[in-house]
């Protein structure tokens, strides 16, 4: 038995993960087939890193009511990744780029560890967004899940850029790619399963989060993953069929 069907297998019989067993978070999510792809496993999150476009395929992972609050500040810098490949993202190629550093597993949701919050500055962990989307819209959904941990005690959360285009634009020296739209989904177990995914343009989003909401199958469709795989049949394809924002507020 290899290790990612170990991981899955766990998660199936027990539907609970641990955020220091990354083993088991890489259970939730199943990406498409990427040659281009590197997983790493942060102290609070899983990356699965595009090495081609310098920006990750997507990141997830395990926010719990525990973890909403905590003791280390916001550490100010971005550093580079030098755990992945040259050519890689660098502070400079964001310099002047008229981009901002989108985080996609946000700072505020690593407060609960020091080493977690360091590592959500990493170079890997952040996408070219748009200023006014990143401290608007994206943030709010953010704090949205924030709310969430709390109110259900737990939350499993997937994100990640949307590349819409066949050319896309890119930054810096090292030609980091800019994405058109972000997705993330967002999976609650309890009072009983339900997930919620969102699609946003990288623009300024001005537009209520409402307006933005999918379906799990929606974002699956658009972005080619394929979530929360280790889920029994009879949950995943319930939950993933329906989204509505109501019923989380």
């Amino acid at each position: 038995m290899n290790r990612l069907f170990s991981c899955v297998t766990f998660f199936v019989v027990t539907l609970a993960l641990s955020v220091h067993d990354s083993c088991a978070n890489k259970g939730i999510e199943q990406p498409a087939s990427h040659n281009d792809e590197i997983i790493l496993e942060k102290k609070g999150f899983i990356i699965s890193y595009n090495k081609k476009n310098k920006i990750p395929n997507w990141v997830s992972w395990h926010l719990t009511a525990q973890h909403i609050d905590g003791y280390v500040k916001r550490i100010g810098g971005y550093q580079e990744d030098k755990s992945v490949p040259k050519p890689r993202a660098t502070i400079e190629d964001y310099k002047r780029s008229g981009w901002s550093h989108g985080h996609m597993c946000p700072a505020g949701d690593n407060k609960w560890d020091e080493t977690a919050m360091k590592e959500s500055n990493l170079l890997t962990n952040i996408c070219p967004q748009n200023a006014k989307l990143n401290s608007g819209l994206w943030n709010k959904i953010e704090q949205d899940c924030r709310r969430w941990a709390k109110k259900y005690g737990e939350v499993y959360i997937v994100c990640g850029p949307v590349l819409l285009n066949k050319e896309h634009e890119t930054i810096g020296e090292n030609k980091i790619v800019v994405p058109e739209a972000f997705f993330k989904v967002i999976l609650r177990l309890n009072p009983q399963p339900s997930a919620i995914g969102f699609v946003v343009r990288n623009n300024e989003g001005k537009k209520k989060r409402d307006q933005f909401v999918n379906t799990v199958d929606d974002v699956e469709r658009i972005t080619g993953i394929d979530f929360f795989p280790a889920l029994p049949d009879s949950i995943e394809n319930k939950v993933e069929a329906y989204a509505n924002l109501e019923e989380w507020r």
